[in-house]
């Protein structure tokens, strides 16, 4: 628990500057990092599965879509950038399987390509993609603030799930997949994650203003519309992203369970591997990169 606890702090005001103040080229490659890290724990997990999987040509990919991602000449150009991601998402996505089938060919046993390449083109698609999709939300519009929002949604989800789960948890959610969920955590978090982001939404002007005070954002990643935000569509948006988030939490569960492992890794005491501390977020990024995209589209 002090480990856990010790952890977050630690770490929870450095992913906020980075969020609020990081030029987008610096976040891409601070995504990247991370990339890395969570795809080398998912291709290690899936040494379990009987898998041998292709671990320099998926860090290559990978880190090759982020190069894209850091040296966009869109600038500060939502549309395009939007269009840029898309572009990139989907020729990549396209080539994937060609890419690592191909690599497969050399495999000295043949019937070891094909999961390996299943293997990489969904650790791609898992947590490259997503994680992409979070460097881009950070360009459209508001994007500083967006990103906060959904971070402050998830995080408040997963820290009342995880305590209203030990004191108060008695109907068990999936005990095959995650013994220790119940479906009383998971309402807790549903709760909380709606009333934070309503609340951040509520102040979004203050909350902004003062970001720019202090100048930790520039004007165009604030909110500063002087209408109110509607109610419904941020509390139907935040519990969106919540069930995202818990869906995203039970998938990695999901994996380790089949993986027969606790945690994906141990860089983070207290919290195990960088997949078992993004996982949520894998699911949640892409739900608000589309409400985003969707209304610069307007």
């Amino acid at each position: 628990m002090i480990k856990r606890i010790a952890t977050a702090v630690a770490l929870i005001p450095i992913v906020l500057l980075l969020v609020l103040s990081a030029p987008v080229p610096l976040l891409a490659v601070v995504a990247a990092g991370v990339a890395l890290i969570t795809v080398h724990e998912f291709l290690s997990l899936t040494r379990a599965y009987g898998i041998q999987p292709f671990l320099k040509p998926t860090y290559l990919f990978t880190a090759l879509f982020f190069v894209l991602l850091a040296v966009s000449p869109a600038g500060d150009k939502p549309l395009l950038t939007t269009a840029i991601l898309i572009y990139s998402v989907g020729f990549a996505a396209a080539i994937a399987p060609f890419v690592f089938l191909t690599i497969g060919m050399h495999r000295e046993q043949l019937t070891n390509a094909y999961p390996a390449a299943s293997a990489s083109v969904f650790a791609f698609a898992y947590i490259a993609v997503p994680l992409g999709f979070l460097v881009q939300l950070r360009q459209q519009p508001s994007g500083a603030y967006l990103v906060t929002y959904l971070l402050l949604v998830v995080w408040a989800g997963d820290i009342f799930a995880y305590f209203a789960g030990r004191s108060l948890g008695r109907h068990f959610m999936s005990p095959r997949i995650s013994p220790k969920k119940t479906w009383e955590g998971a309402l807790a978090s549903l709760i909380a994650s709606v009333l934070v982001g309503i609340t951040f939404y509520h102040y979004s002007l203050p909350i902004s203003s003062l970001l720019l005070r202090v100048h930790l954002i520039q004007p165009r990643d604030g909110v500063f519309a002087l209408q109110q935000p509607p109610l419904w569509p941020t509390l139907w948006l935040s519990a969106a992203l919540n069930v995202a988030a818990q869906l995203g939490d039970l998938v990695e569960s999901l994996i380790k369970r089949g993986a027969g492992v606790k945690d994906s890794g141990a860089i983070l005491p207290g919290h195990g591997g960088m997949l078992d501390r993004i996982d949520a977020l894998l699911f949640a990024a892409p739900v608000l990169w589309y409400y985003a995209a969707w209304h610069v589209m307007q």
